[in-house]
């Protein structure tokens, strides 16, 4: 089950922090990759399957972000 609105919501405030802390005032791709663990891994909520096959909210997480290419500037 996914993240919702709440969880996008978050992870927009959250990537937006991290660009103020470093000083641009502007998003990158890489803020929003590495603010994605820690916004929505408890927003996860995987079906009995995976978690029997040994699954973590962490490495789905992890997969769907390797897969999603990000832009350059």
């Amino acid at each position: 089950i996914g993240a919702g609105t709440r969880g996008a919501i978050s992870l927009i405030r959250v990537s937006r922090a991290a660009a103020l802390l470093a000083g641009r005032v502007f998003v990158i791709p890489d803020y929003i990759k590495s603010m994605t663990l820690p916004t929505l891994r408890h927003r996860i909520s995987l079906t009995p399957e995976m978690e029997i096959e040994g699954y973590s909210a962490d490495q789905v997480l992890e997969d769907l972000i390797s897969k999603v290419p990000a832009p350059r500037l």
